[in-house]
């Protein structure tokens, strides 16, 4: 799923995979593009849950190479050296990802006027996966007195001139972050852009041959 900072800024709860979703607190990423409504992401013909009463979704265009990008984001124990608000991610499976496959990641999540600062656990299940295309996860993110009962998350990729438009859409479910909707889809908008600004100087970096 979609899902969620080493530091006081890595507070972003992606959550679900959910992801990364919950609690970032930084700006868009340079191109970004927010928006909600609209058709949906899917992947192999599924998408996010259509009954979610919190979901965000936005994009970004990468100057990356398509393979450097699909690698970083599906190398996922690799995922807390680039991505900020990542302290832990262990693959369940062995292999490349691919549908099946489960791993299990950590993110702080900080204190909102209804839940304590805690640290999110999300286990995270690839639903669907089309190689260099898409990517589409579901699960629960669970803390010590915070819990996000389901979440699912979309990933697409797609080559535009100079780069390629990586979209992400995701939406959560349960009965906590359903008491304060605005402030859950906030925090979700946050996270999302937070994980496309990570990904985004990550594969740049690594496409002009720059350490990262």
């Amino acid at each position: 799923m979609s899902g969620i900072r080493r530091t006081g800024t890595r507070a972003a709860l992606s959550t679900l995979p959910l992801v990364i979703g919950l609690l970032g607190t930084a700006a868009a990423p340079a191109g970004a593009t927010p928006h909600h409504p609209g058709t949906s992401l899917t992947c192999r013909g599924k998408g996010v849950d259509p009954d979610a009463l919190i979901r965000q979704k936005t994009e970004t265009v990468i100057h990356a190479p398509l393979h450097t990008i699909w690698k970083l984001q599906t190398d996922v124990e690799r995922w807390p050296s680039w991505q900020s608000p990542v302290e832990t991610a262990k693959r369940l499976d062995h292999g490349p990802l691919r549908k099946g496959s489960v791993f299990r990641w950590t993110t702080p999540a900080p204190a909102t006027p209804t839940t304590p600062a805690t640290t999110l656990e999300i286990t995270s299940t690839v639903e669907q996966l089309k190689h260099h295309s898409c990517i589409r996860w579901t699960g629960p993110a669970i803390g010590d007195g915070l819990r996000i009962d389901r979440g699912v998350h979309v990933w697409n990729f797609t080559k535009v001139a100079g780069g390629v438009r990586v979209s992400t859409e995701e939406t959560h479910r349960g009965a906590q972050v359903e008491s304060n909707v605005p402030l859950a889809e906030e925090i979700l908008r946050r996270g999302l852009e937070q994980w496309l600004s990570d990904l985004k100087a990550a594969a740049e970096a690594r496409a002009h041959g720059r350490t990262y």
